[in-house]
Order: structure tokens, then C-alpha cells, then sequence
């Protein structure tokens, strides 16, 4: 037992993944692709990948957001873990990385389970919401520009159901929002979100030390 997580050295890290981590090869071969880009950062990494399978299967889920796609490992860890009739909606901005998206996702099997929003997620997700879709998502992840981290949280807790699930990414913000003398917007935007939820009584909340952080807000 112990009070407090574990400090994850690298030795540490690479026994969870070779322990916990049951990688498909089609999600493998994007990692290492996207590795080649300087923006590779802003991939999840795969045991984020391994738990939100997890997530699915916990839901049941068949409909889920993906806010903030880049080259598409989020997603179609997702779409591969949703039965046959399931849906991914993803939004992004950016050609390029989606363009990397889509081939693996068509490599996969499953690229017809994703659904790609091409433009600022904002107007997709209220275009959403005016299509009467409010309630009936299972999952939501947000990943995307961090000044509007806010809003997107709000719009996905209209479209999710009771019960279902919002995880936010990089709530930790490589430790940025602990650091009172970090007060650049993105650092702002989070550590404002984060308190927000602590007293968000429309959701119960955990936040969890993977990858750069992440919280679980479940709608009541």
C-alpha cells in the first residue's frame, strides 16, 4: 500500500507498457510514424490509449467525440474498441495531420466507424448540438487548443448522456499548474478548468496521473 503515486522512472514506465499493453500493430505503426514529426508530443501515449479501450468496454459505448484528432491514434484506438455499428465523430483543423489519420484509419479495417469534422471544432460540436445529438454520446475526449478548453467541455457535457463519460487531456500540463509563476494562456485556460470541475456538481471527477494528465468527468 501507499499514499502517494508512484514516482514513474523510465525503468518503471517501459514494465507498465510491456506488462499492461496490448497494442494493436496498425496502432504501433502510427505511433512510430507520427514519431517522425516535431508535433509528436501531442500524440497520447499508448497506455492513455490501452485505458481508454478500457473506458469503452466499461460503457458500452457506440457513439463517442474525438476533440482534437491530430494524426488519429485517439480515435481509432476508440473506433476499434466500439462493436461494428459504432461511431467516432473527430474534429480537428489541420489537413495534413488528418491526412495521416485517415490512411490509418482505412489501413485498419475500421475507418468507416470515424466520422471527420475538417474545421474549428466549435461550430462542428454546436452544428451537433442544433441537430437535436444532446444526450446521446457515450464518450468524449478533448485534446485540442487549450484557450478553449472550456467551451468544449461545456458542449460535450450537452451531448453526453448521463452516465457517460469526459476525459480531458494534459490537465497536468507537464506540471505548469502547479508553478504559480506559469501564467501563460494555455496554463491559465487549464488550471481555470480545473478548478471549475472541483466544483462542477453536474459531474463527479477524477483526475489521474497519465501521460500528461487526465480527467474523468462522468455526467450525473
Amino acid at each position: 500500500m501507499s499514499d502517494i503515486t508512484i514516482n514513474i522512472t523510465p525503468q518503471v514506465h517501459r514494465y507498465l507498457i510491456e506488462n499492461s499493453v496490448r497494442e494493436p500493430a496498425i496502432l504501433a505503426d502510427l505511433r512510430m510514424h507520427t514519431q517522425k514529426f516535431s508535433d509528436s508530443r501531442m500524440q497520447i501515449s499508448p497506455e492513455q490509449g490501452s485505458f481508454m479501450v478500457l473506458l469503452m468496454e466499461i460503457l458500452g459505448a457506440r457513439k463517442t467525440l474525438d476533440i482534437g484528432t491530430f494524426t488519429g491514434y485517439s480515435a481509432l484506438a476508440v473506433a476499434m474498441a466500439l462493436p461494428h455499428d459504432g461511431k467516432v465523430i473527430a474534429f480537428d483543423i489541420n489537413k495534413e495531420w488528418t491526412s495521416i489519420a485517415w490512411q490509418f484509419w482505412q489501413k485498419s479495417g475500421v475507418g468507416d466507424k470515424i466520422e471527420l469534422k475538417l474545421g474549428p471544432a466549435q461550430e462542428s460540436l454546436q452544428g451537433l448540438i442544433a441537430a437535436g445529438e444532446t444526450n446521446s454520446f457515450d464518450f468524449a475526449f478533448i485534446d485540442a487548443d487549450k484557450a478553449n478548453y472550456d467551451r468544449y467541455y461545456e458542449q460535450a457535457l450537452q451531448l453526453v448522456r448521463s452516465g457517460g463519460i469526459i476525459a480531458i487531456d494534459n490537465v497536468l500540463w507537464s506540471g505548469k499548474v502547479a508553478d504559480p509563476d506559469a501564467n501563460d494562456e494555455s496554463t491559465r485556460c487549464i488550471r481555470d478548468l480545473n478548478s471549475k470541475l472541483m466544483k462542477d456538481n453536474r459531474v463527479t471527477i477524477c483526475m489521474l496521473p497519465i501521460g500528461d494528465g487526465l480527467t474523468l468527468a462522468r455526467k450525473r
